[in-house]
């Protein structure tokens, strides 16, 4: 049985806010069953880890509480948060433009390399 979770946020897009809770709050679910969550951000997404963006987006109109509190309570929870490498010339960020809930960065080849290998993982995109 599988002990560990890798979410790939590769999808979902930060200008469509509806799509974000559901990657947080299944990662937070997962965390709080005792499984080993890393949710990596990537592509649009990854926007996401900058600061100051997340804690701009609600995902419902109205709402107080924004994307950023969602993230914290993932990483509350227990949830590692890592950005894809190349996010980071992308958005012209660098690792000091990374939320702290950001625990750093990490490259495809590793991530490929954790889906192959590891046989107590589990991946779910988004």
């Amino acid at each position: 049985m599988a002990s560990k979770l890798l979410i790939i946020m590769v999808n979902t897009d930060p200008r469509n806010p509806e799509e974000l809770g559901a990657p947080f709050f299944q990662a937070t679910v997962a965390a709080a069953m005792d499984y080993e969550v890393e949710v990596v951000c990537t592509a649009t997404s990854g926007q996401l880890l900058k600061k100051g963006v997340a804690e701009s987006i609600a995902i419902k109109p109205g709402s107080p509480k924004t994307v950023y509190d969602f993230i914290k309570d993932a990483h509350e929870a227990g949830v590692k948060f890592t950005c894809c490498s190349p996010n980071l010339d992308l958005f012209d960020m660098t690792v000091d433009d990374l939320i702290p809930e950001c625990s750093g960065v990490v490259g495809g080849a590793a991530v490929m390399e954790r889906v192959m290998e590891e046989d107590d993982l589990r991946v779910l995109t988004f």
